[in-house]
């Protein structure tokens, strides 16, 4: 089951991919532009796929080339119709001209993402032949070429964006997130790194929590406990924060799931479905208020919304990615919670692809839930990354030799397990 899965997931990279310059789908949907992240997510999977035999090393290396040389060749002027700025990128851009697209913002944390996929093939294609050393030194150049420092604007953490209309947005980073990531690449650059308190500064802003008889450190969607750990590997490992809470952030992800298995079988709203077999609230799409079909709904849809565990917002939509996602960090629970959804909602799957999200209350004259109609790349590459993780680790194990991740932690405070191995290997 996990292989049908995890291979129908790399099918979307294929079909949704511009072979003419690496860009890929945010979704399935048409006229969908690229997504910076789901590139980040396509050339993760891409190595992935060589060795689980889905793919020729050739074919996975003259993809990720083209990819590369689209974003060192790309606009970097920061004017309204370029594809960048200081090293960073829009994160929609259009799937032929690769420009933005959306009057979408220059955004921090995608960048991080496709950076983050960028330095998987790095460390992937290691041999001495011409091609793999120019993606080598492709990967290395636009590493070295994102401004973080830029990004922090002055201030104590790292801006989530910046518009070429009205310059960086009025918030930044606060509260744990995905951006655990963005952190490590920023605080590992060799040219244009953070602060030496940036790292700390944003993890002053931290929740920690107990609901339901957890201790941990809060994100309500779970999607935040998955995304920084489909690249690093933390167990183990521990900054200032979890040194002192005597815990790490796997451990941390593990609660979260147990937090949101919880939360479900309370079910506070009385929605429909909802249990311990069948939780799930993060990121995702969902029913709204506009849409036809559910016009007479009584309570508020959300849409595209970040659902979250237990304050909200909830309308009774889940997320299946999310629980695959889970794996690693809870493979009985979230292989249960699996199970009982395909054998309830057989609708989540299609061709072995899971859904986005459904929403149980909402179901329709045939009795089957709500569902999002299309694939968003960024559910099917989390759902591979974190199937791969928890079968053998590849993903893991590369990005443990990946110097500029080993550097950005070590200089972010992590400490302890395969971090300490990596820093005697050094010596």
């Amino acid at each position: 089951m996990l292989d049908r899965l995890e291979q129908a997931a790399f099918n979307y990279f294929m079909q949704a991919c511009n072979p003419r310059n690496g860009l890929v789908a945010d979704t399935s949907r048409e006229h969908s532009p690229s997504s910076i992240a789901v590139v980040g997510f396509a050339l993760s999977t891409y190595p992935v796929a060589v060795e689980r035999g889905w793919m020729s090393r050739a074919d996975a290396l003259q993809r990720t080339l083209v990819t590369l040389r689209f974003f060192r060749n790309s606009d970097q002027s920061g004017k309204p119709d370029a594809t960048g700025y200081k090293g960073f990128y829009y994160h929609f851009l259009d799937m032929d001209s690769g420009t933005r697209v959306w009057s979408s913002e220059l955004s921090m944390i995608d960048t991080a993402l496709l950076i983050a996929g960028m330095l998987v093939a790095h460390t992937y294609f290691d041999a001495d032949s011409p091609r793999e050393k120019e993606l080598r030194d492709l990967a290395d150049a636009l590493y070295r070429r994102v401004d973080w420092r830029w990004a922090q604007d002055g201030g104590p953490t790292i801006r989530q964006g910046w518009k070429p209309e009205c310059g960086f947005l009025h918030y930044g980073w606060e509260g744990y997130s995905e951006a655990i990531l963005l952190y490590a690449l920023a605080a590992g650059s060799p040219t244009h790194r953070i602060t030496d308190d940036c790292y700390k500064e944003w993890t002053a802003t931290y929740q920690w929590e107990n609901l339901y008889d957890q201790d941990y450190l809060y994100a309500g969607p779970l999607f935040v406990h998955h995304f920084s750990h489909a690249w690093i590997d933390f167990r183990g490992i521990h900054d200032h924060f979890m040194h002192e809470k005597r815990s790490d952030y796997f451990e941390n992800s593990r609660r979260a799931t147990l937090v949101q298995r919880e939360y479900a079988r309370i079910n506070p709203h009385e929605f429909a479905g909802y249990g311990e077999n069948c939780w799930g609230l993060s990121a995702c799409d969902g029913p709204s208020d506009d849409q036809p079909d559910v016009a007479n709904e009584e309570r508020r849809l959300f849409g595209y919304a970040a659902r979250g565990v237990p304050y909200g917002p909830d309308d009774g939509t889940l997320s299946p990615p999310s629980i695959l996602a889970s794996l690693p960090f809870a493979p009985d629970i979230a292989l249960g919670t699996l199970r009982h959804v395909l054998g309830h909602y057989p609708e989540v799957l299609h061709q072995d692809r899971l859904a986005a999200s459904f929403n149980p209350s909402l179901a329709g004259d045939d009795g089957r839930a709500w569902v999002s109609p299309g694939h968003y790349g960024l559910d099917q590459g989390i759902v591979l990354m974190m199937i791969e993780n928890f079968r053998s680790g590849r993903l893991w194990q590369w990005m443990r030799r990946c110097q500029p991740i080993i550097d950005g932690l070590h200089r972010a405070g992590f400490r302890d397990g395969w971090l300490a191995d990596a820093a005697e290997d050094a010596r």
